[in-house]
């Protein structure tokens, strides 16, 4: 094998031929690059070419999909995995593997993709979603998600990260989905069976740093990093400055690759305010184009974390703005929490689950949108009053939010059923597009922890750093908590993160809520148009009603009431009031037996009304029979 002159520089990474392979890799103060393939006779080193960008490049005949290679730098003895690997098979220290992304029969080209109205989100992490910690065993479980009416799956983030487990947020070889889950194609396999079943999957991906553990970027250029911006947890990305445009187009070639090569339906972007870039044109407005375009005829879903809740993200890239789709609430989440536990630390001070306060966020996104924010000592979020509420994700859990809670719990745990069950309607009627957290829909026991796979050194810093995260908490703070926090690094704090699917064949009322909730939203009318015409009204200190206002299919009604049995007579609220010709008549009861409530009761007679305590209902207003 040997080295062929380029005539035109090829892409970077491998790119398979009839004849063989070509290598491309970039390394612009190298003075020389070589590909070492492993053969059964040893490592073979073949010169690449230099080009005119920095890149080294070469054609190897007689390779093929399968074999393993590494990149050598210069003189030295070190061997280093492709920046670009689409796999490694021994984890980010080892050989990368050559892979054939065509090799795959797909059967979805009658596939058109997922638009965001409409949607129900679940997201899930693959290592625990099952006891196999596998894209087979996951696969196995998508009927039971379509059977639950999700519709678009957020997978956390796959990126291979060295040991044995991790949430996948460290990760360091961007293009190669992580060993511990199964190879590439088992990865393309699911997405395949879920569109068969007719859901899409959207892959949580971090562009804001590199994980600290198998990082090789900087021995290929340092360039990939900036010291201009600090990122919570390692290097920036840099997106601006000198030699940027390598890693722009290296972080848009790898949005376009996981829409392109694993037909994905779109992407999450992780902690975007530490995504920094001050060019002409975002690296986040780039990156959804080059997706949109890359998904060609299939409509694809591009959603933003973005703690500091910046509108930029949802405005159309024609208006200035990044032109996603959607954004995470966590302002309506916090909150629900605060309304469901009673506890408002930390990061929940400034929220007090107050009827207001749900109505605000679902009519106009977030709460903050300027304003003062105590617990940061500075003004918070943009106005969002003019975007669409779907454009807003709404939950009561996620994986964050669970493993925030020190001991992993549930929401369902921590929280009065009738609140929950009420809650839950809320946010699966809602007009925020809702997502739920793996084993949610079945009252999951089973807690979710911070958990990652380190060497001794580097385990000790996580964990102390995690310790540290949630003494922010004053009740995770004390002495006796902390001792008890689980540690990241064990496995038995992995492995008790594990769903368990026999609760979903005895946890049947939690089932049954959510399916019923889900199909209601579906099935609905009025419920399901978005956007849609809704208003709302304070009743009480802890009870509210959303109105949807619909003449072709008549309005409906969501009354929750947070707190004791409410009797309302008189009923001075306008939005109470059947429109002429109608009366309301029920549709749903968060006390419905079935749920694991204490029985449904009508909530309205003759205009006065009866809320029972610690529920919701939903109402449409029916025409009065001649």
């Amino acid at each position: 094998m040997a080295a062929a002159e380029l005539e035109v520089r090829i892409a970077p990474g491998t790119t398979i031929a009839d004849d063989g392979v070509a290598f491309c890799v970039w390394a612009p103060r190298r003075r020389s690059v070589s590909a070492v393939l492993e053969t059964p006779e040893g490592p073979l080193d073949v010169p690449l070419t230099r080009q005119a960008d920095g890149c080294f490049a070469g054609f190897l005949r007689d390779v093929r999909a399968g074999h393993r290679y590494w990149y050598r730098l210069d003189d030295d003895r070190r061997l280093y995995p492709d920046p670009r690997s689409r796999f490694q098979p021994e984890g980010p220290h080892g050989p990368s593997e050559i892979i054939d992304p065509h090799a795959f029969p797909w059967t979805d080209a009658g596939w058109r993709g997922c638009g965001l109205a409409g949607q129900v989100i679940y997201e899930l992490h693959i290592g625990t979603f099952t006891p196999e910690g596998t894209w087979a065993a996951a696969r196995d479980k998508l009927p039971l998600l379509a059977d639950l009416g999700a519709t678009l799956l957020e997978v956390m983030p796959i990126a291979d990260f060295t040991g044995d487990f991790g949430w996948g947020y460290d990760g360091v070889n961007m293009y190669a989905p992580c060993r511990l889950y199964g190879r590439p194609d088992d990865f393309r396999e699911f997405v395949d069976a879920a569109h068969r079943l007719g859901i899409g999957v959207l892959l949580d991906v971090v562009y804001n740093h590199f994980g600290p553990d198998g990082n090789y970027h900087q021995a290929f250029s340092r360039d990939y990093f900036t010291d201009r911006y600090r990122t919570d947890w390692g290097e920036a990305l840099n997106f601006d400055g000198v030699n940027s445009e390598e890693v722009r187009e290296f972080v848009i070639r790898n949005a376009v690759y996981w829409i392109d090569e694993f037909h994905l339906d779109g992407l999450r972007l992780d902690a975007t305010q530490s995504i920094f870039d001050s060019s002409d044109e975002h690296i986040l407005t780039a990156l959804t184009r080059a997706a949109r375009e890359a998904a060609g005829q299939r409509s694809i879903v591009v959603v933003a974390e973005n703690e500091p809740q910046h509108v930029e993200h949802i405005v159309p890239a024609e208006q200035g703005g990044y032109g996603l789709d959607a954004l995470w609430n966590d302002d309506l989440h916090h909150t629900a929490m605060v309304a469901l536990t009673g506890h408002a630390e930390a990061y929940y001070s400034d929220y007090r689950g107050t009827p207001q306060e749900f109505l605000s966020a679902l009519k106009w996104g977030y709460l903050f949108q300027g304003q003062r924010y105590t617990w940061q000592g500075k003004r918070r979020g943009t106005p969002t009053l003019r975007m669409p509420p779907a454009a807003f994700v709404a939950f009561l859990e996620n994986h964050d939010q669970a493993a925030n809670s020190g001991k992993g719990q549930r929401v369902h745990q921590v929280s009065h059923p009738g609140c929950y069950r009420a809650l839950t309607a809320l946010f699966l009627l809602g007009p925020a597009t809702p997502m739920l957290f793996q084993g949610q829909e079945f009252a999951s026991s089973a807690p979710f922890f911070y958990f990652a796979d380190h060497r001794p050194d580097l385990a000790r810093l996580v964990s102390q750093g995690r310790r540290d995260f949630l003494s922010q908490f004053p009740s995770l703070a004390s002495a006796a908590m902390q001792a008890r926090l689980p540690d990241p690094a064990e496995r038995a704090t992995f492995e008790r993160s594990h769903l368990d699917w026999t609760e979903r064949d005895r946890n049947v009322e939690a089932v049954s809520l959510h399916r019923d909730l889900i199909a209601l939203r579906r099935s609905d009318p009025v419920i399901s148009r978005q956007p849609a015409d809704i208003d709302g009204a304070v009743l009480s200190s802890e009870a509210f009603l959303i109105r949807w206002f619909d003449d072709a299919s008549g309005d409906r009604l969501l009354v929750v009431n947070l707190g004791r049995d409410l009797h309302l007579v008189p009923a001075p609220e306008p939005l109470l009031a059947e429109p002429g010709d109608c009366r309301w008549q029920m549709l749903f009861s968060s006390e419905d037996p079935q749920y694991g409530g204490l029985g449904a009761t009508s909530v309205e007679h003759e205009g006065a009304w009866t809320l029972p305590g610690r529920s919701a209902a939903l109402l449409a207003a029916r025409s009065i029979e001649p």
